[in-house]
């Protein structure tokens, strides 16, 4: 689904990805962990025009994104929940998730996707006349992944999806995580700060060191002593 190929990209002059190559096929969970300032979220970024691309492709069902439009990018089919809970605190909640669903001419297909979306997350259906600013942080963490998910897509991409939560809040977003991959078979690219969690849902994860990948594996990383001693606190 997703190709990623002998990518070099970063900000400006500052170039933080130094040559990846990266895959995610239909229906699966691919994980990417790594230290701080490695380049994670950068991977996602530039799926996403959000980065300058040096060179390398970025193909999604075998087409090439490097010349595309964000804008055609989601119609594509590529939704992405960036870092930090990213809501518009002063709109409502329904508001909010209306905003992923803005560039959907048809309104009977968006009252669709929205009430599959409340029937995901049904704390988002009864707050929602409630402003965002009202949420907890696992309420406007659902609430980023949701305007993603209303926008239809094949490939869902969450930068940190638990970072700064609580463990319970954040056990219910890994939760809910497969629950979407599994039950409405779309593929999941993950950037993830609790790496052993994202390993353990993962059916492949990339270990970026320094703008590279250092590793690739599935979940026999887990058993690997040096890794779990750098990665998962010897766990």
């Amino acid at each position: 689904m997703l190709e990623i190929k002998d990518l070099k990209c970063g900000y400006g002059p500052l170039q933080v990805i130094w040559g990846i190559d990266l895959k995610v096929a239909k229906n699966e969970i691919v994980a990417i962990i790594g230290p701080n300032g490695s380049g994670k979220s950068t991977i996602l970024k530039s799926v996403f025009k959000l980065c300058d691309i040096y060179s390398g492709e970025i193909l999604f069902q075998g087409k090439d994104l490097s010349k595309t439009e964000r804008s055609e990018i989601i119609n594509r089919g590529i939704s992405y929940a960036p870092q930090g809970k990213y809501v518009f605190n002063s709109m409502t909640v329904k508001e909010n998730i209306e905003m992923g669903g803005f560039k959907l001419r048809d309104h009977a297909e968006f009252k669709k996707r929205l009430a599959d979306v409340y029937k995901t997350f049904p704390i988002l259906k009864k707050k929602a006349d409630k402003l965002a600013n009202t949420l907890s942080g696992g309420e406007k963490q659902i609430l980023s992944i949701a305007r993603a998910l209303v926008m239809g897509p094949k490939l869902l991409m969450l930068d940190e999806p638990t970072l700064g939560l609580s463990p319970k809040s954040g056990k219910e977003i890994i939760k809910k995580i497969l629950e979407i991959n599994r039950e409405k078979n779309i593929s999941i690219l993950i950037v993830e700060q609790n790496a052993k969690k994202a390993v353990e849902i993962a059916d492949r994860t990339y270990i970026i060191e320094r703008g590279e990948v250092a590793l690739v594996g599935g979940k026999e990383i887990l058993n690997d002593e040096k890794i779990r001693k750098i990665y998962f606190g010897g766990v």
